[in-house]
């Protein structure tokens, strides 16, 4: 709790669901009662003006129900409201009430009660002038001089100074180079009208400029206006202040001096009568309102400043004072004097807080209790000493940094139905078939304790698509739980690299801690391919060993094979919804699989399919040995061909970019000097500048269709990569057996976009990830750890040096190379590896591999060879004969 605090002495909360502004609060003696005290009239958008003189018992009471005086409801929303000298004939003060289009002008007056009821409050209606404009504000004081009266100015919406001397209509002007309204104010020492214009600008307009300006009833100007008598208006100063004022207010010392303070969005600015800058404040909040009054040290002025972080703040000049916490954020504040206390501080939120309170503080009235003297039990001590020491040592046992996550408060369920829909719920499908299938995913949110701000989003990987995945529930309960439905169905015309789904669910605790809880599920084959035909050929074959007896096909895919057909035990088919047909073969007497397809990643999904329901197969039967083995060729250069057909639409997008900027550049000087010759008096001919005009949007239009039908293709081509990227790793880490930890940093190298951009694609990320791998836990020596990647990614050339260096990363891991982040392993690494593997060049000069084919083919890598280093001889006789010149050279001079 802050010890500056305002302190309350008297608030209430004004209707509900309603609208205030700065201009919404004034406080003046309205009733003319003649004692001195103020009252306190507000007004809102909802049409309701409140006029309320708070008592309190005691400070720091709510509302009673005499304070409020008169409340009353009008037709319109109120946007401003002011109290002066507003009738003709005296000089009691009046209430002036700003609406869209009317200006009305209230007599306050109270009647004293003869019974329990007491005093009685009205307002009459003295006159109101109906506005042909909208207005946005108004400002009012004895313009031109007057004495014992107010005029009246109005501002409106497009920028028209309307003026009203009390009863009648005087005159209207505009602004000039008006564009939106801003806060205005009037100086009575200098006679002028000060606003802050939409260029940032604070003009100041003299009234008699005004007055003998050229009426302006229109907005344009006509050919008699410009020949008529008068002035034009012309703007007294100009001073720039670089941002948009929030208000704007006028305070004088005396009769003699006065200031013009203006609030900016950063800034506040203290004016002299010229528009010279007396002082500014720089402001690192945002400040919501500001007060400027005459401060008790001769010749400084203080000012009340509100911001959005519910703060008041005192400024005397540029000198902070003091800064108080308000439960609310002010958007209009006032100083007022009520029951004979001056200085109140009045302010009102936006949302109709409003509050009188006095800065101050409080002394702390708590006193600590004594403390019993008692003897100690140093025994009793040392016993509990130990006891907390035993729970340290278990606590530090585990070196976990984050804290545990309590599962059992809150739990996260995905159910994937095992059956498609029977009505399909696919929306807007690119998908050229005849049915686009569907499956239900039932999500259900388990709450032990109460969350506040639930929300669950639900995601899958493009060409998935899912009906809806965004859900925002209210507060929930203890011991709720929420269900949510939706359906998955594949929505590009291409197969998906990944079947996995994710479910986020974000919420907070009690306390206000953030949260998230989340779980996985996995999408059927089903909902992307159907049962087809075995085809006997293929363009690509993978063979797949295991160390256990072969397994039915139709144990294995119940959902894709029938039970009558005795052909479907050795042989299945897959017909994807966008893709090729992909074929699985199991053999009869040996323990091998094979998948074969027409499109290289195609295989994929159909092979990791395989292995994972191998795995469910022989664990249900306790076979905790099982093993899958690749001892094939890893299919590199059918991986290359992939790598240049995404490489070749990134280029062509690079092209379609560049000839679209020459095209629009030609297109705008085009229009430009058409623009020139509509505009000139003399009309000249076009020269055809129309034709050119046509055909350069006919290629603007054609190239931003082909570069739309490029990004599509690009986007099919990135799934389909992401595929052959899947499956590749899956063969290698088959082939090199590599544990989990290793196939995540494979996983990482290779495929570490969810999606590419022209700023940052998939090539150059990968190079740069896998010539990192080769330098650290693949480097030969630690000669090649020391070297540092310090080039930009940007998008190569070509794609010859990412397949040399993939081609590398094979070569090094047939070798016996292994894969870990951790330092030590490294050094321990590079000394265990087998001297062949060469070291990475530093640049494509120096590419010098020993591999000369770059898509090799790795079959027999069980019998490698180790290749013996030479020795450096050479290099230690260079080193030796540069040291000896260099001595040479130091002696001669």
């Amino acid at each position: 709790m802050s010890l500056f605090k305002a302190r309350d002495w008297w608030y209430t909360t004004l209707g509900e669901k309603e609208e205030f502004d700065q201009g919404c609060l004034c406080v003046a003696d309205v009733d003319n009662s003649g004692t001195g005290q103020d009252k306190i009239i507000v007004g809102s958008y909802m049409g309701f003006l409140r006029i309320f003189n708070p008592h309190p018992v005691k400070p720091g009471d709510g509302t009673q129900a005499e304070d409020l005086l008169l409340e009353v409801q009008l037709r319109e929303p109120v946007l401003q409201v002011e109290v002066g000298k507003f009738v003709s004939g005296t000089e009691l003060l009046h209430l002036a009430v700003l609406h869209c289009r009317k200006l009305c002008v209230y007599a306050v007056s109270g009647t004293l009660g003869s019974v329990e009821h007491g005093n009685q409050y009205h307002i009459k209606l003295i006159y109101e002038h109906n506005l042909q404009r909208t207005a946005c504000n108004m400002t009012y004081g004895p313009f031109g001089g007057v004495k014992g009266r107010d005029l009246i100015c109005i501002q409106s919406m497009d920028g028209m100074l309307m003026l009203f001397e009390q009863e009648s209509y005087a005159f209207g002007r505009f602004l000039p180079g008006f564009l939106l309204p801003g806060p205005l104010t009037y100086s009575s020492r200098t006679d002028s009208f000060i606003t802050v214009s939409s260029s940032r600008q604070v003009e100041s307009y003299k009234y008699q400029v005004l007055a003998f300006a050229t009426d302006a009833d229109e907005r344009q100007e006509t050919e008699q206006q410009k020949h008529s008598s008068g002035k034009r208006l012309v703007v007294d100063w100009v001073l720039n202040i670089g941002e948009q004022a929030l208000d704007i207010r006028v305070v004088s010392f005396n009769q003699m001096v006065s200031s013009l303070f203006v609030l900016g969005e950063r800034n506040f600015f203290c004016l002299k009568d010229n528009g010279q800058i007396r002082f500014m404040k720089k402001l690192d909040y945002s400040p919501s309102c500001f007060l400027p009054y005459c401060s008790v040290t001769e010749g400084t002025i203080n000012t009340l400043i509100g911001n959005y972080n519910n703060m008041l703040l005192v400024y005397q000049d540029v000198t902070l004072k003091w800064a108080t916490q308000l439960p609310h954020t002010p958007v209009a504040v006032k100083v007022c004097c009520l029951q004979d206390m001056k200085g109140l501080i009045v302010t009102l939120s936006d949302s109709g807080h409003l509050q009188c309170s006095y800065l101050g503080t409080d002394p702390s009235v708590f006193q600590a209790p004594k403390v019993e003297s008692r003897e100690m039990n140093y025994e009793e001590l040392d016993r509990e000493m130990k006891e907390l020491q035993k729970i340290i040592k278990e606590a530090t046992k585990t070196q976990d940094i984050l804290p545990k996550s309590e599962d059992d408060d809150l739990k996260v369920t995905a159910e994937v139905s095992f059956h498609l829909d029977a009505i399909s719920q696919a929306i807007d499908s690119e998908v050229r078939a005849e049915v686009v299938p569907s499956v239900t995913v039932k999500i259900t949110v388990q709450s032990r304790l109460a969350v506040q701000k639930p929300k669950l989003s639900v995601c899958v990987q493009p060409p998935l698509a899912l009906t809806c995945d965004q859900f925002i529930f209210n507060d929930i309960g203890p011991a709720v739980s929420k269900t949510v439905v939706l359906s998955a169905f594949l929505k590009g015309n291409c197969p998906p690299a990944e079947l996995e789904g994710n479910a986020i669910f974000s919420y907070n605790t009690p306390t206000g801690v953030p949260r998230v809880a989340q779980c996985k599920f996995r999408l059927p084959l089903r909902l992307i391919c159907f049962p087809a035909q075995p085809s006997k050929t293929a363009n690509h074959k993978l063979t797949i060993d295991t160390n256990k007896p072969p397994v039915s096909l139709v144990r294995l895919f119940p959902d894709f094979s029938d039970q009558s057909d005795e052909d479907q035990v050795n042989s299945l088919g897959f017909q994807f919804l966008a893709g090729s047909r992909t074929t699985l073969l199991a053999s009869k007497t040996s323990q091998r699989y094979r998948i074969q397809s027409d499109q290289l990643e195609d295989i994929w999904l159909i092979a990791n399919e395989l292995t994972l329901r191998l795995e469910e197969h022989f664990k249900k039967q306790n076979c905790k040995d099982f093993l899958c083995i690749f001892s094939g060729s890893i299919p590199l250069q059918e991986y290359f061909e992939c790598i240049d057909h995404h490489f070749e639409l990134r280029l062509n997008a690079e092209k379609f970019q560049e000839l679209l900027s020459e095209r629009a550049i030609q297109f705008r000087a085009i229009e430009r000097r058409l623009l020139a010759r509509f505009k000139d008096k003399t009309p000249a001919p076009l020269q055809h500048l129309d034709t050119l005009l046509e055909g350069t949007y006919r290629q603007v239009i054609a190239l931003a269709d082909a570069a739309e039908e490029n990004q599509a293709n690009m986007f099919q081509a990135f799934v389909k990569l992401k595929s052959a990227t899947h499956l590749v790793i899956m063969l290698i880490s088959l082939w090199q057996k590599l544990s989990p930890d290793q196939i995540a940093i494979l996983e990482s190298t290779f495929l570490p976009l969810m999606q590419d951009t022209q700023e940052l694609g998939w090539e150059e990320t990968v190079d740069a990830a896998i010539s990192y791998l080769l330098r650290t836990c693949l480097s030969k020596s630690s000669k090649e750890q020391a070297l540092t990647l310090t080039s930009q990614l940007s998008i190569p050339k070509d794609t010859s040096r990412l397949k040399k260096h993939i081609t590398l990363l094979c070569d090094r891991l047939a070798k016996g190379g292994r894969l870990c982040l951790n330092a030590d392993t490294n050094t321990q690494q590079a000394i265990i590896m087998p001297g062949g593997c060469t070291a990475i060049p530093e640049s494509d000069l120096e590419e010098r591999t020993a591999v000369q084919d770059p898509t090799p083919i790795f079959t027999d890598h069980k019998h490698l060879t180790k290749q013996k280093s030479k020795p450096d001889k050479w290099f230690q006789e260079w080193q030796h004969f540069k040291i000896v010149k260099l001595l040479l050279m130091v002696m001669a001079l």
